[in-house]
């Protein structure tokens, strides 16, 4: 393996193996010639399978070009008509929205678009500790006697069988609007919108579920169109609330290309404007003035948001999102961002306990290719952020599982996966032996629940399983290099070029760059276990920042000042007025 890596590096510091994306030269050539890219960028074009024919709607998406057809929708203009038909009969209309981002997004764009007719939409979410995920029997009683007409389920619902047969039979018509995968039966619903449901085949089954929410509005104005139909002052303007959209669709992790690329990258300019209040509320109390990246959306906003769900109220980030009373977001902002102080602080409790745990797994069986942590009292709504970390850290499958106090007797776990190891198919396989009492995921994440004293058993048929996927697991420690470049040539202009590949995210990712043999100097800690520092060699020097990492080997290799092969992303970065480039590492490795 060591002769096929880049500069030699087969087992970095984190564990990993380099590669260097091979190139085709003459596609890059045409690339260049074609568009008028300067070499990088068609390069990067090229490796990211994007053609000269493809290359202008990669590089500018608009709406006009990429917006999906609402009516290649199974269900949709079903729903739109039902929707509508609700809406100007004054009838109540509640949507039942999923706990996170996605479905608080999905959640506020419904309000907003009830709002804009005059109309307020009810709003539902349900407990994780108390209810879990997605609607039950008891939940839709609950809205039948509270005197719901309608139910709208957004981001959850395609798969709740039981608590849409209970609907039925109460006489509450609901409409699902999801995105998950689902069986191959349909449940009886009033209409069912998901382009991932088995005989939909408009093609859109990547999007996020406030991208099929925004295309349903999209509907409703067509079909009040063409019914003649509109509120004082015309039909609503949709597009400003492309923030939300855009939001969810990066929070939700979905690929970004097609659509979603034109929705991310339209609604960032939209959310750049801080016309939502409840955002506008949320950026100010965590400090970042105007919203202007994915890295504000992704990592400031989508944390806190999700917090509510994770560990207090889970209505908060659908009420803020929904909100245009500037009094009441700054309130539900302070309250979110408690929360996520709180979250972070007890994720780091877990997160120390599982990696001793991981860290011992792996002394005691250097060949084991599953990592499962587990504690009394660990919180579910935070195990899943925790299994993230420790994946990312070991390169391993990992389920994280916590039980007892007030979460009750049975264990809840969360997991996930490494590229071509399906964790959910195993889980649902232990479910099947009865090692589980009930789970299943998809590839690369899932949940499950067991009786804490099978944890013991459920590990060593889960290591077991694992056995198989042994060249798996080596593939995952690849790190694929995008391209070489010297910490001399790296400058503000650079990382400009680069952001025209853009919006970076799930299925488009930001360009990884190597650095060869340079030194770590002048390198601090700052904050709990970051690093910062400058890389340097004989063509000069680019300021560098490692997350996460002051305690690990490689923050004592950055401390050691050694000669490092170094790997990460660049970005411009903007500091009391003066803006400069910035490497963000994600690998190092001795140079020898």
């Amino acid at each position: 393996m060591g002769e096929d890596c880049l500069y030699g590096v087969s087992g970095s510091l984190s564990g990993r193996f380099w590669t260097l994306q091979p190139t085709d030269e003459a596609a890059v050539r045409k690339m260049a010639q074609s568009t008028g890219a300067p070499d990088i960028l068609a390069r990067l074009l090229v490796s990211r399978d994007v053609t000269p024919e493809t290359a202008h709607s990669f590089l500018e998406p608009t709406l006009k070009e990429l917006f999906p057809d609402p009516s290649a929708f199974a269900d949709m203009e079903k729903a739109a008509e039902l929707i509508l038909e609700a809406l100007l009969d004054g009838r109540k209309v509640t949507v039942f929205a999923d706990y996170d981002v996605d479905g608080g997004t999905s959640s506020a764009l419904l309000a907003r678009y009830f709002r804009a007719w005059g109309r307020e939409l009810g709003l539902y979410v349900p407990d994780r500790l108390i209810e879990g995920y997605g609607p039950s029997p008891e939940a839709f009683r609950y809205l039948k006697d509270q005197g719901a007409d309608l139910v709208i389920t957004v981001d959850c619902g395609a798969a709740a069988t039981p608590a849409l047969e209970e609907a039925t039979r109460i006489g509450l018509p609901v409409i699902v609007v999801d995105h998950h995968l689902m069986g191959k039966e349909l449940p009886v619903t009033a209409a069912l919108v998901n382009p991932n449901r088995p005989d939909d085949e408009s093609g859109y089954g990547h999007l996020a579920a406030a991208g099929v929410v925004f295309v349903l509005l999209a509907a409703l104005n067509k079909v009040a169109r063409e019914k003649g139909v509109a509120p004082d002052g015309g039909l609503p303007d949709i597009i400003p609330w492309l923030d939300l959209c855009a939001l969810g669709t990066l929070c939700d992790m979905s690929p970004l290309r097609d659509a979603n690329r034109a929705f991310v990258r339209q609604g960032l300019k939209i959310m750049a404007r801080n016309t939502n209040t409840g955002l506008r509320a949320l950026a100010d109390v965590a400090g970042i003035g105007a919203i202007e990246t994915v890295y504000h959306a992704t990592f400031v906003l989508g944390p806190r948001l999700n917090a509510g769900g994770r560990v207090g109220d889970p209505w908060l980030a659908a009420k803020l999102l929904a909100t245009d009373d500037r009094q009441e977001a700054i309130e539900l902002a302070e309250r979110l961002h408690g929360l996520n102080d709180e979250r972070k602080a007890v994720e780091a409790s877990i997160l120390d306990a599982a990696t001793l745990q991981a860290e011992k797994q792996i002394e005691a069986n250097p060949e084991r290719g599953v990592i499962i942590a587990s504690g009394e009292g660990w919180h579910p709504g935070v195990i899943g952020i925790v299994a993230g970390r420790i994946k990312d850290r070991f390169h391993l499958p990992t389920i994280v599982i916590g039980w007892g106090a007030e979460l009750g007797p049975v264990a809840k776990g969360s997991a996930r996966s490494v590229k071509g190891v399906n964790i959910g198919d195993a889980i649902s396989m232990a479910a099947k032996e009865g090692l589980v009492l009930s789970g299943g995921g998809h590839a690369m994440a899932g949940g499950l629940s067991l009786d804490p004293d099978a944890i013991g058993a459920f590990d060593t048929w889960m290591v077991e399983h694992m056995d198989q996927f042994a060249e798996e697991r080596a593939e995952a420690r690849r790190l694929e290099i995008d391209a070489v470049v010297a910490p001399g040539a790296v400058s503000p202009e650079f990382c400009d070029q680069l952001e025209t590949l853009g919006p970076f995210g799930q299925g488009a990712p930001q360009p990884v760059f190597a650095m060869q043999g340079i030194k770590p100097v002048s390198a601090r800690r700052i904050g709990q276990n970051h690093v910062r520092f400058y890389a340097e060699d004989t063509t000069g020097r680019v300021e560098c920042v490692s997350w996460r990492t002051a305690d690990t080997e490689i923050g004592q290799a950055l401390f050691s000042g050694k000669r490092l092969h170094v790997a990460g992303r660049l970005k411009a970065d903007e500091w009391n007025g003066r803006r400069r480039a910035q490497f963000e590492l994600i690998d190092a490795a001795e140079a020898e």
